[in-house]
């Protein structure tokens, strides 16, 4: 069983599209094994992103993610980290396949509704980050 971080970011938030992310989550069988809603701050979006902090985008991104509330969750499933990120698609919602949420939802490179983990060990850190153990239903 693996874990990963989802987050529905303050975009789809905005845009009403938490349920219609969740439904597609359930549909692709993983389980929802923790779930809130947060407002990151600047200085927390800076910490959440620090593996970014010489990239160029870092700046613009930590501001955006932290201009509204965002959903964070912990799915967990066979093959989770990979099976939510075919889900979301490429971060390029131009480049993102057919019937993925950034295909379907986003409107700029940016703005593309969701986040996940890319890596066994970038999951661990972000559901760390957001979650404690206690937090857990499963």
């Amino acid at each position: 069983m693996e874990r990963t971080l989802a987050i529905i970011k303050p975009d789809g938030v905005a845009r009403g599209l938490i349920g219609k992310v969740i439904q597609r989550i359930e549909g692709l069988g993983l389980k929802i094994a923790a779930m809130k809603m947060v407002h990151m701050s600047r200085l927390q979006a800076q910490g959440f992103y620090a593996v970014h902090r010489d990239r160029p985008f870092f700046q613009d991104l930590t501001a955006f993610m932290s201009s509204g509330p965002a959903v964070v969750m912990v799915l967990e499933g066979e093959n989770a980290i990979a099976r939510w990120r075919e889900l979301m698609g490429a971060t390029d919602y131009r480049k993102a396949a057919e019937g993925s949420l950034r295909r379907e939802f986003a409107t700029d490179i940016e703005k593309n509704v969701v986040h996940g983990s890319d890596a066994p060990e970038t999951a661990a850190f972000e559901t760390g980050y957001f979650f404690n153990r206690f937090e857990f239903v499963a």
